[in-house]
């Protein structure tokens, strides 16, 4: 099936939550609805059955940089292309509105996916307050 990103999908509350718990990440329930009112843009996948299968947003200060964030694919859904298809369309909003830059972090093992995306490799480095390992890109 042919699945498409879109901005600004209608997401429920609870939806990234449960999706950021089946990929094995936190789920950060509070982050949600706030995120939705402080991000510059969203973007979603929804399965044939309305499900939510994939889920990312880019971030700034209304400035000419954005941040790319929690790029995330059902386990069940990935391999696809759909994030390839997710993160492209949010590079799209990006330039439409109006961000010359748009930076994300991401592990050194999907330095290809991010490529692939459009992306250059760059280095760089994240401080994280809580002292868990200190990311390098």
């Amino acid at each position: 099936m042919n699945y498409q990103a879109i901005i600004n999908i209608p997401i429920f509350n609870n939806e990234v939550p449960e999706l950021r718990e089946l990929i094995g990440w936190g789920r950060r329930d509070k982050d949600y609805p706030a995120l939705f009112e402080r991000c510059n843009f969203w973007a979603g996948v929804r399965n044939e059955n309305n499900k939510l299968i994939a889920f990312g947003y880019v971030c700034g200060m209304g400035l000419e940089h954005g941040y790319m964030e929690d790029i995330m694919v059902h386990p069940e859904y990935q391999g696809q292309g759909i994030g390839v298809r997710l993160v492209k369309e949010l590079l799209r909003e990006s330039k439409r509105f109006g961000l010359g830059i748009v930076t994300v972090t991401y592990a050194k093992n999907n330095t290809n996916f991010y490529k692939t995306c459009g992306f250059t490799h760059g280095a760089g480095g994240v401080w994280q307050s809580d002292k868990k390992k200190i990311l390098f890109s």
